[in-house]
């Protein structure tokens, strides 16, 4: 069964510090209608602007994840679209009155908790899920990092993080279903080197970090003496000295854990590209500025999709063939010849048109009270138009026919009936290789998708 969007029942707050400006914030989770998505409002501005958490509004990534739109920014949003991502939420108006949202104790684990306060609810819609069905990769060779999708039935993601650090070493977290985010990912913390503090609070950042909402990691021996400066720059309580290893007084949730709040952190970053996702996912070295960019490419990839769904716009006047070059490609003739016009054509691509007449002669009986155009005679006349196709890639094409061999995932959408003008779009799914030619037929009415499949062709000599 389709799986259905999911909002909250009610609205709910959390208030808290933020991480890097310190300010005192109050965050608001509302429900939202179907297909909204996340968006955040900054109600401590005038006109209240809205900033719809999109990859497309990402405008840093040193530290943290930030959005803006329209001079309106939203900072650290990791954290939360990761809470939300996790646990199947689809759709959210978030408030804040600041600048930065909460950190709350430095997971996604609060933000979970308010939501299942309030209750999480299905809504009417269907769930829009983007399907990996190619491999999708970024890389920083440089900086050794590399992320990956693959086609998968399910969601999952496995990330490796090296900081060549002694205490650290090499760390590898996976979850293999969002059904375990809750237990397995959702209350690691995020983590931070000692050796990074003092540079980071003197570049005007972590003013509000504790460690009560970080890891703080020890890398080597340091003396009270230094610990006790660190304390006494941030304005926090002196702790007692340690040797390597974890400067925290409890104890990690996971040995892994600072591995698990990478991938807590790509969950959020990944909801910026705007829908779930089906596949599995491969990352080392993640940090913040590739994931951004990892998903922009996948959100590029999506955009393709989409547009190769819309109909083909050219003028239906100015054809570069008609019926008598036509009939010079393929061998087709009346009744059974079922295109009229050649619209484009280059080496991967051509578009053609059918005038649909009360004319024709199939509407004698199908149906004589309701004529309806035979959905078979609909894929004939896609397989017309790749026909030219094929036969337009070698020199004598009066001499070659073309047979179809299979077709799959053929559906039909709408009904064609007389007066409409059939639009129909095929191109190669890889090249034409020992004359055999796979490809992709659609077949619109106006801006409607009406037919679509899959072909496979042989180009073969007429003897």
């Amino acid at each position: 069964m389709a799986e259905k969007q999911k909002t909250i029942a009610e609205p709910v707050s959390l208030t808290g510090v933020g991480l890097h400006t310190g300010a005192n914030v109050t965050i608001t989770f509302k429900p939202a209608q179907v297909n909204h998505g996340y968006v955040f409002q900054r109600v401590d501005i005038e006109g209240k602007p809205l900033v719809p958490a999109k990859v497309e509004n990402v405008v840093d990534t040193s530290r943290s994840t930030v959005i803006e739109q329209q001079g309106a920014r939203v900072g650290t949003i990791e954290h939360v679209l990761s809470a939300a991502y996790g646990m199947g939420i689809d759709n959210l108006l978030i408030e804040i009155n600041a600048a930065e949202t909460p950190i709350l104790d430095g997971s996604a684990k609060p933000y979970i908790d308010a939501f299942e306060k309030v209750g999480i609810v299905e809504q009417e819609a269907n769930k829009e899920f983007f399907v990996v069905t190619n491999n999708i990769s970024y890389s920083d060779d440089e900086n050794g990092i590399e992320l990956m999708t693959f086609p998968d039935e399910d969601f999952s993601v496995n990330v490796m993080i090296d900081y060549n650090s002694s205490v650290l070493g090499n760390q590898y977290a996976s979850l293999l279903s969002l059904k375990d985010y809750k237990s397995e990912i959702a209350s690691c913390k995020t983590f931070v080197f000692l050796r990074e503090l003092e540079f980071l609070l003197k570049n005007n950042l972590i003013k509000g970090g504790s460690l009560d909402n970080a890891i703080v990691i020890i890398e080597k021996e340091t003396t009270q003496e230094e610990l006790d400066r660190l304390a006494d720059l941030f304005g926090k309580p002196r702790v007692k000295v340690k040797n390597r290893g974890i400067l925290n007084d409890e104890d990690l949730i996971f040995s892994n854990e600072p591995a698990r709040h990478k991938l807590l952190d790509l969950l959020g970053d990944l909801a910026l590209v705007g829908v779930p996702i089906k596949g599995k996912i491969l990352a080392t070295r993640p940090g913040h500025a590739s994931n951004v960019e990892f998903a922009k490419k996948i959100k590029q990839v999506i955009k393709s999709k989409k547009n190769k769904n819309l109909a083909p716009k050219f003028d239906a006047n100015a054809p570069i063939m008609g019926i008598p070059e036509i009939k010079k490609l393929l061998p087709h003739r009346p009744p059974f010849l079922l295109v009229d016009k050649v619209l484009h054509l280059d080496d991967i691509e051509v578009v053609g048109l059918k005038n649909v007449t009360l004319n024709e002669n199939f509407f004698v009986g199908h149906f004589p009270e309701e004529p309806v155009m035979p959905g078979v005679l609909i894929v004939e006349a896609m397989a017309q138009v790749g026909g030219i196709l094929v036969l337009s890639t070698v020199p004598d094409p009066e001499n070659y026919l073309t047979y179809f061999m299979k077709m799959d995932k053929v559906k039909f959408k709408r009904k064609v009936v007389p007066g409409d003008t059939l639009i129909f779009k095929m191109e190669l799914l890889s090249p034409i290789r020992r004359g055999i030619a796979n490809m992709k037929g659609q077949a619109f009415v106006g801006e409607n998708i009406v037919a679509e499949g899959e072909f496979m062709a042989q180009i073969s000599k007429d003897k």
